[in-house]
């Protein structure tokens, strides 16, 4: 089940706000644990069981942990459960992935495992590690009711596809959290909003990059139109999944932590990141670099820190060559950066240093959709005309007409533009008026499009 799916906005989620509205305080934890479950049984009938043995393994282990704490048999159940969960995320995700390769050197095939990844299972296991880490640290109480921490790991809002919301966040809110209509608008509001981003640009964008990769018409036009309509996509697809899960957390009473900035407007590569994907980029800084030594040791250790955390970092979005180079492209451009490159961007005017981030973002995005090694290359030669591909043709003509509304409305979405004009008190009072009014329109427009049955996935279901 998808939140933009008839079923979910129709159907799902008004029978789940109505009971959890309608329980006392006590029930409604309960009321979230059993939705969630049954959300993701939905798209998961096989493996809600898996979720529920590392829920369980990670309640056991928080509890030894606790009780052996600031002792060496805390660290030993601290490493044992690191194992099983990574375990567990290795085989499901990973062990085709490592015996496809490891086939390449032997005369005698392995045969591959009949696996299908689980839906959520990179998100769910590392808000599960963040726990144990800090009942380790001292930095989370351990929570002794298996119920509740159930629905912290289950709940719905973020289990698919993040943000990765940490137990530290939300572990008073588990227990104490305020609803008011005022929290509750808010959430719809941003719930509509990153449903019509979804919905009205990633979708619509998604269609014209799967129609370019099954075309055999190319031109200098069309893989730019491609790239930048990718590098969209992308964007919109993610940060408009998190909008709606920070929304719908709002209408539950809880608040997530934001994790897009408007990475696009970036003045380097190390502002993207702190701007993009803001959960995921601070949960590796946070277990891994640091606890590697970060930058507080040699030089040469403080490159491979970066290094390690950037593999991981590609690891993590997928099991295939592409998210490995993905990240490491990302790993060598930040140690550029930090090396040297840094200082000379802080000094440059910001139209240049804006550019530099966008073409290295948009080519970082062409390596992360590549199938191959050889299609990475073409789509990257194609910018600038390698293989003799012609400046224009019809083909990509007509698609520039037929697309050229929606790649302006997301690039100027993708700045603060909208927001600023829509605060700024000049016109804060007007659009106070007419902001309901233009929200029901999107939701109107948004339902629409998806009983017209456009195309409609989610990018990082698979991850």
């Amino acid at each position: 089940m998808v939140f933009s799916s008839i079923t979910f906005l129709f159907y799902f989620l008004p029978i789940v706000l109505g009971v959890y509205y309608i329980v006392p305080k006590k029930c409604k934890n309960i009321v979230l644990l059993i939705a969630s479950f049954a959300f993701y049984f939905f798209g998961e009938p096989t493996y809600v069981l898996l979720m529920a043995f590392s829920i369980i393994i990670t309640y056991i282990f928080g509890l030894l942990i606790d009780k052996y704490q600031k002792t060496e048999k805390a660290k030993i159940f601290l490493a044992l459960a690191c194992i099983i969960s990574i375990g567990l995320l290795v085989y499901f995700k990973y062990a085709n992935f490592i015996i496809e390769n490891i086939n390449l050197w032997l005369k005698h095939k392995v045969d591959f495992i009949n696996v299908v990844l689980p839906i959520g299972i990179s998100f769910y296991t590392f808000q599960m590690l963040s726990y144990l880490v800090d009942v380790y640290k001292g930095n989370a109480k351990v929570q002794k009711n298996i119920l509740k921490l159930a629905m912290y790991v289950s709940l719905f809002p973020q289990l698919i596809a993040g943000p990765i919301v940490r137990y530290t966040t939300i572990q008073d809110q588990i227990e104490n959290r305020t609803h008011t209509m005022e929290k509750f608008a808010l959430g719809v509001r941003r719930f509509i909003i990153g449903l019509s981003k979804k919905v009205l640009i990633a979708n619509v964008l998604g269609e014209l990059v799967t129609t370019f990769l099954a075309s055999n018409e190319m031109s200098v036009l069309y893989y730019w139109l491609y790239a930048i309509s990718a590098m969209l996509q992308i964007y919109f697809d993610f940060s408009g999944y998190s909008d709606m899960a920070i929304g719908l957390g709002k209408m539950f009473g809880f608040e997530f932590l934001e994790n897009f900035n408007y990475p696009y407007i970036a003045k380097s590569i190390t502002d993207f990141w702190r701007r993009w994907h803001i959960s995921l980029s601070s949960w590796f800084r946070d277990y891994v670099y640091i606890p590697l030594g970060g930058n507080r040791t040699t030089k040469i250790k403080w490159l491979r820190n970066i290094m390690i955390v950037w593999l991981l970092t590609g690891l993590w979005h997928g099991a295939a060559w592409n998210f490995i180079i993905w990240g490491l492209y990302f790993g060598i451009l930040l140690i550029i950066e930090k090396l040297f490159l840094g200082k000379y961007l802080e000094k440059l005017p910001k139209i240049f240093s804006h550019l530099y981030v966008l073409i290295l973002v948009m080519i970082s995005f062409i390596i992360f959709n590549g199938e191959s090694t050889s299609m990475i290359l073409q789509n990257i030669g194609g910018l600038v005309g390698l293989g003799n591909v012609p400046l224009i043709l019809p083909e990509s003509v007509y698609y520039l007409k037929s697309y050229f509304i929606v790649i302006v409305i997301g690039m100027i979405g993708a700045t603060p533009i909208l927001k600023n004009i829509a605060t700024s008190k000049k016109v804060e009072k007007i659009a106070n008026v007419l902001e309901p009014i233009f929200l029901v329109c999107l939701l109107v427009i948004c339902t629409s499009y998806i009983v017209d049955g456009s195309f409609n996935p989610f990018l990082y279901f698979r991850f």
